[in-house]
Formats: C-alpha cells, structure tokens, sequence
C-alpha cells in the first residue's frame, strides 16, 4: 500500500464521515408510521466511517519506514467502486434499494475480485434482501421498495 495515499484517503474519508454524521442531525428523528426513523442509517454509517478512517489513519503510522511498495496502486478498481457508489445513490430512489444494492454489490465484489460469480451473487442477493426484510419489516422503518412500472 502506498502511505501518502493511505493518509489521504484516511483524512478524506474520515471528513466525509464527519459530514454524514453532522448533516444528518438535519434530518427528522422518525418518519409517519415509522418505529426507526431515516437519520438512523446516515448517522450509523457515518460512525462507521469514522471509525474505519481513523483505523487507517493508525495504520498508516505503523507502516514500516523502508517498505518497498511492489505493489502498484489499484486506481481504475477504486475509480469503478466510487462511481458505482454515486451512481447506487442517484438511483437508489428510482430503482429501489434491493435492485440497487444488489448490482452495487455485484460491481464491487466482481472489481475486488474477479470470478466466483455464484458466490456473488448469492451474497448479494442475500445481503440485499436480507437487510431490506430486517430494516423494513422487522424493524419498520422506510426504504425504496420495488420500482413501479
């Protein structure tokens, strides 16, 4: 891995956590008919964000002072996961939130790595439905169903 990138992406990350986090404070506690209102996912994955900076902002401090970086930095993968990211949240609404995190998740893991396609897509469809069924029905709170046609 490379430091300077790594504290980069580190101080990056960890300010865009800070925003989630802050902006949604904004958004209102609960949402009619709703028991999880919709600031509970912005502000966990902000956390969550935060927390996983600041991890590699530690870990770039530990990294040893002479270390050959033999290997080359991933731009093109990281530059089809972060598209992916905007283009997940631009159509989140359009296309609903199971639809959408499936084909998130499929780019991502098929860019991290390559193959395995059985694997992902029963991770992804487990992951999308399964979070959708907990969240939506169990916990009852809102999410993008289905898209109307």
């Amino acid at each position: 891995m490379s430091k300077t990138f790594d504290r980069f992406a580190g101080i990056i990350f960890l300010l865009i956590g800070l925003l989630f986090v802050m902006e949604s404070q904004r958004i209102s506690e609960s949402s009619y008919g709703s028991a999880v209102g919709p600031d509970i996912f912005p502000i966990g994955l902000g956390t969550i964000l935060i927390l996983l900076s600041a991890r590699l902002l530690y870990e770039t401090f530990r990294y040893e002072a002479v270390a050959k970086n033999d290997e080359p930095i991933k731009y093109k993968k990281f530059f089809i996961i972060f598209f992916s990211a905007v283009l997940y949240a631009a159509l989140l609404e359009t296309l609903g939130y199971v639809i959408t995190t499936f084909l998130f998740l499929v780019i991502a893991f098929q860019t991290m790595e390559s193959g395995k396609w059985l694997h992902t897509l029963i991770i992804a469809t487990a992951f999308s439905f399964g979070v959708y069924y907990l969240f939506a029905e169990f916990l009852g709170g809102s999410l993008p169903g289905f898209p109307e046609f």
